[in-house]
C-alpha cells in the first residue's frame, strides 16, 4: 500500500492560491496515477484532479479547469495541486489518493488515502 501525505492548506481570501503537496512512499507506483480529492461540510466526497505517474496526463473536474493545475516531481515522488482563483466553494477537505488510473479516474474509488488537508476560501 502506497502512503500518501499532504501538507499545504489553509485559509486564503477568495480569488487567492495555494499550493498543496502529496508525498508518496511504499511499494512502487510506477503504474499509477495519483490525485486529489475533495469533501466539503455535508457533501460527498468528489473528484478534482489526477496526473499518471509515467506520463503527462493529466484530469481535471469541470469547475476546476484553468483554476487548478496538477504537476509533479518523480525524484522527489510528490504531487502538487496549485490553486489558483480560488473561490469560496472550493473550501473542503482535500485527500491526495493513488491507484491504477481506472481506480483513480474512472471509476474514482482509489484505495490509497492520505489523512486530508483543510482548505477554507473566505469571500
Amino acid at each position: 500500500q502506497v502512503q500518501l501525505v499532504e501538507s499545504g492548506g489553509g485559509l486564503v481570501q477568495a480569488g487567492g492560491s495555494l499550493r498543496l503537496s502529496c508525498a508518496a512512499s511504499g511499494p512502487t507506483f510506477i503504474n499509477h496515477a495519483m490525485g486529489w480529492f475533495r469533501q466539503a461540510p455535508g457533501k460527498e466526497r468528489e473528484f478534482v484532479a489526477a496526473i499518471i505517474w509515467s506520463g503527462p496526463r493529466t484530469y481535471y473536474e469541470d469547475s476546476v479547469k484553468g483554476r487548478f493545475t496538477i504537476a509533479k516531481d518523480n525524484a522527489k515522488n510528490t504531487v502538487y495541486l496549485q490553486m489558483n482563483s480560488l473561490k469560496p466553494e472550493d473550501t473542503a477537505v482535500y485527500y491526495c489518493a493513488a491507484d491504477s488510473v481506472y481506480n483513480l479516474v474512472v471509476v474514482k474509488r482509489p484505495n490509497s488515502w492520505g489523512q486530508g488537508t483543510q482548505v477554507t476560501v473566505s469571500p
